[in-house]
């Protein structure tokens, strides 16, 4: 299976041009107000991507709220980016969930590996970010913690990824794919031409 590639904070049309050329599989829409990179439903439902996959970043919203977003803006997935809990996860449809999860925020691999497996059974996708909770913050992660740990379901490694570091976390972590978002930008919510094309350069 290819590479897979989820480029989040979508804020314009031309940035969801840029992404979906380079050929981006997830495009992410960020549901939180406090975010720079925030938007409405009416922006998520107005892109109509061909092929990529549209992503709703959820973070302090209840389960019904997501789940009248999803439907209100077609988004086709929900990426829970909060403390929600299995039972959330089903609320909103597990073939429809991102969850992530935040391995700094463990005190040993040993916890973490016991989140993984239970959230595992809940959700299509994990999604494993930098630091211990948030996102778009632009920090890195140690990559050896997931030579440690079994994911049973395909997983998206972020947290500050660029064409800088790229390599070096797919060859460590070895990903399913990968989550683009402050590394490829010229300003919170801007992405970059020449960032963009670099980091799908080294993915590929």
């Amino acid at each position: 299976m290819s590479m897979l590639v989820k480029v989040c904070g979508m804020t314009s049309k031309h940035d969801v041009s840029m992404c979906a050329e380079q050929g981006a599989d997830f495009l992410g829409f960020i549901f939180h107000p406090s975010s720079p990179r925030n938007v409405d439903t009416d922006f998520a439902r107005s892109v109509k991507p061909d092929r990529a996959k549209k992503v709703g970043v959820f973070v302090k919203q209840s389960a019904a709220e997501v789940i009248e977003i999803l439907k209100n803006g077609a988004l086709d997935f929900a990426q829970l980016h909060g403390g929600q809990n299995e039972e959330f996860c089903e609320a909103v449809g597990k073939e429809q969930v991102i969850k992530v999860l935040w391995p700094q925020k463990y005190e040993s691999v040993k916890e973490f590996q016991a989140d993984i497996d239970r959230f595992a059974p809940h959700c299509a996708y994990m999604l494993f970010d930098a630091g211990k909770s948030g996102g778009g913050h632009g920090m890195s992660m140690e990559f050896e913690v997931f030579k440690k740990v079994t994911i049973p379901v395909p997983w998206l490694l972020a947290g500050g990824l660029s064409a800088d570091n790229l390599q070096e976390a797919l060859s460590i972590a070895k990903p399913s794919g990968v989550d683009l978002n402050s590394g490829v930008e010229s300003e919170p919510g801007k992405k970059d031409k020449m960032k963009l094309a670099a980091a799908f350069a080294a993915i590929n």
